[in-house]
Parts: structure tokens; C-alpha cells; sequence
């Protein structure tokens, strides 16, 4: 064959997998809004699922090598705008918001570390995997509710809920993971010196971060498109710093996403949105995210799963309607919050990867204890918040992009 002919069978670059992963999200965002129930983002993930290795194996993990930047890139804005939705003005108005929010995740947590104790797990996974529990997948919340257009009392207490669990369980899944890098032989390490480093220098560079956007603001002005270049590069350079340092990635971008919301006194930064351009980056991500999934996710080890999933849901529930009467909500907001509460995905798989750079085997345990939940609520957490939702009377069903 000529030098100047490409290479037989062609090799997918980044471009056409990128392109890919786009055009079955479409079209499986598509068909999922054609059935009026299911919210987009499940066709979103069935399209990754049917192309991956559980069904037609066309985008194996090989393949979607280079494809993991643009995830690791989308959950980075995801957590970064979780971080602005968390107004701690509005827990100091609300004296119970705050109380009902750690209620919740404590119970929570309780309750998945219960089951899995009971299950026979080590103490040290049990603890870890309840944390990563606790978390609630922004990505699926943020657009369930921007699909529904939804607004309301239980939109904004949901979003406020969301930032607050992730940011317990990043800080609790940060605090553990020197434990688990001590449990290894032969590691001289002190936990506790360990995880001071860990929260400590993940709560300076978010400040840091923080600051310098705030100056880059004052001096580029209100200007929304060097805005939008300075908080996605202030984005990019806190992940990379945090890398270096070896330091919490979330932890680091949701600090600096709340102190964009609550430090910036004299409103030097503009509220960026990151729109449609952000959303292929979304679309990209759950469509990678089904890639991941297999049917033996759904097998011997769903009991466990669906066991996980149960007392999940009970705990946060438990923890709403107990302070519901104090916080003057009622007993069906209590519930319908509940239910939008439900999602668990990428984020909460995102958390366990540092766990592999210092115990692969624990972070294959983790996994698989982790990962049949997920999978659960792969397809059940998104019906479960957009049901919330329209019974809350605070979306549209048909409202569709």
C-alpha cells in the first residue's frame, strides 16, 4: 500500500470517538424523550451501554482512552458549579437547613455501613463505600432540573442538598484515604498527618484559586466571555495543581466553587453559565458513563446493590421528614426531596479512582461493592428525580430542549 494511503483498517482517533459518543447521546436522548417518562440522560447512558463492552463492544476501554479527558474535564465543571449552588447565607437564615442537610447524610451513611457490616465487609471498605454513598450525582440532578425547567421551594432545597452531600463525602472519603494508603505494608505513613495535608491543602488551593479569579475579574471586568475563559482556566489549573500536589481534586473544586458564591463581596465575578457548550461535554460523559456498565453488574452481586440503594434512600428520607416540622416543609416536599435525592453515578465512582493510585486491590474491592448500586441507579436515579420533580409541581414535563 502507498505511503500516502492511511493505514487499513483505519484506527478511531479522539475526533471521530468524541463525534460518536455525541451522535448516540442525540439519539438516545431522543427516543427516551419520545416515551414522556424517561428523562434524557437515560438514553444518554443506554447509548453508551449498547455501544460498550455489555452489548456491541464498539468502544472498549482502549478505545476510550483518550475519550477520559473530557469526562475528568465535565466533572470539573459539574463540581465546581455544585460549589456555587451551596449559598451559606441562606443556611444562616435557615437555622435548620443546615441540621437537616447532615441528618440526612449521616443517616445515610449509618444505614448503607450497617448493611454492609451485616454483609461482611471489612470495616475500613464498609466506612469508605457508605461515604461515597452519601454523595449525590450533581450532573444527573443539574439536568434532570434544567430539562424540566424546574423551580421552586424543592428545586432549590434539592440543589442545596446535592453540594451539601458531595461535600460531606468528599471531605469523609479524603479523611479515610490515608487509612486505607497506612493499611498498605510497607507505607511508613501518619494517617492523620496524611489527612490534615489532604483536607488542609485541598481548602488552601481552592482559596487560592479563588483569589485569583477574583483578581483576574477585577482587572478583565464584567465582560462575560473573559469570564467564562477565566473560570474554565481556573478550572483546568486547580485540577492540575491539585494532581501535583496530591491533593483532593473535588474537595479543591468544590471550595473554590463555594467561595465564588459566598466570598466575593464586591461581586467582581459574574455568575458564568456555562450552557449549551458545556452540555456536550455533559452528553459525552453519560454516554461514556454507560460504556462502563456490563450486564454482570446486574448479577450475583445485585442483591447487594439493590440492598445498598434501599437503605440509601431510607436514611436520607428519615433524615427529611424528621426535620421537616422544624424547617417548615411539608411532609410531601419531605418526600418528593427524597426521591430527587436518589441519582448516585459518575462522581461517586470519581471519588474511589485516587484509591487505585495508592491500593489497587482495596479500590477493586471498593468497586465492586460501589459499582452494582451505581449501576442500579444508573437507570432508576434519573426517573426518580424528574417523578420527584413534576410531583413537586415545580417542572414541565414537556418542556424539552
Amino acid at each position: 500500500m502507498p505511503d500516502f494511503l492511511p493505514a487499513w483498517p483505519p484506527a478511531p482517533n479522539s475526533f471521530l470517538i468524541f463525534a460518536l459518543l455525541l451522535l448516540a447521546g442525540l439519539i438516545g436522548g431522543r427516543l427516551a424523550a419520545m416515551t414522556r417518562v424517561l428523562p434524557a440522560i437515560t438514553g444518554y447512558i443506554a447509548a453508551g451501554f449498547l455501544l460498550g463492552p455489555g452489548v456491541l463492544d464498539w468502544l472498549d476501554p482502549a478505545t476510550l482512552g483518550d475519550a477520559r479527558l473530557l469526562a475528568e474535564f465535565s466533572i470539573g465543571l459539574i463540581v465546581f458549579d455544585l460549589g456555587r449552588r451551596l449559598d451559606l447565607g441562606w443556611a444562616g437564615h435557615d437555622r435548620w437547613l443546615l441540621p437537616m442537610g447532615l441528618a440526612e447524610s449521616a443517616l445515610s451513611f449509618f444505614a448503607m455501613f450497617a448493611l454492609l457490616r451485616y454483609a461482611g465487609t471489612p470495616m475500613l471498605e464498609a466506612a469508605v463505600a457508605a461515604m461515597v454513598g452519601v454523595a449525590t450525582a450533581p450532573a444527573v440532578v443539574l439536568l434532570v432540573a434544567n430539562e424540566l425547567k424546574a423551580e421552586g421551594p424543592v428545586t432549590r432545597r434539592m440543589l442545596w442538598h446535592v453540594a451539601l452531600n458531595n461535600i460531606v463525602a468528599a471531605i469523609g472519603v479524603t479523611l479515610l484515604l490515608p487509612f486505607i494508603e497506612a493499611s498498605q505494608a510497607g507505607t511508613g505513613l501518619n494517617p492523620i498527618a496524611r489527612a490534615l495535608w489532604l483536607i488542609g491543602g485541598s481548602f488552601l488551593l481552592g482559596y487560592v484559586a479563588f483569589l485569583v479569579m477574583v483578581l483576574l475579574g477585577r482587572w478583565l471586568g464584567k465582560s462575560p466571555v473573559p469570564q467564562f475563559v477565566v473560570a474554565v482556566s481556573m478550572i483546568v489549573a486547580t485540577v492540575g495543581a491539585a494532581q501535583l500536589g496530591r491533593l483532593s481534586v473535588l474537595l479543591a473544586l468544590l471550595v473554590l466553587g463555594v467561595c465564588a458564591r459566598n466570598l466575593d463581596r464586591k461581586h467582581r465575578l459574574i455568575d458564568v453559565e456555562f450552557g449549551r457548550a458545556a452540555q456536550l461535554f455533559f452528553v459525552a460523559l453519560f454516554v461514556l458513563t454507560g460504556t462502563t456498565l456490563s450486564p454482570g453488574q446486574f448479577g450475583a452481586a445485585a442483591w447487594i446493590g439493590l440492598g445498598f440503594v434501599v437503605v440509601r434512600v431510607v436514611g436520607k428520607a428519615v433524615g427529611l421528614y424528621a426535620f421537616a416540622w422544624p424547617a417548615h416543609i411539608s411532609m410531601r416536599q419531605a418526600g418528593t426531596l427524597a426521591l430527587a435525592l436518589t441519582p448516585m453515578a459518575g462522581l461517586a465512582i470519581g471519588m474511589t479512582r485516587p484509591i487505585y493510585d495508592v491500593a489497587p486491590e482495596f479500590g477493586a474491592r471498593l468497586t465492586a461493592i460501589v459499582v452494582s448500586g451505581v449501576a442500579i441507579l444508573h437507570l432508576l436515579g434519573p426517573i426518580a428525580t424528574r417523578f420527584a420533580l413534576i410531583r413537586a409541581g415545580e417542572g414541565e414535563p414537556g418542556a424539552r430542549d
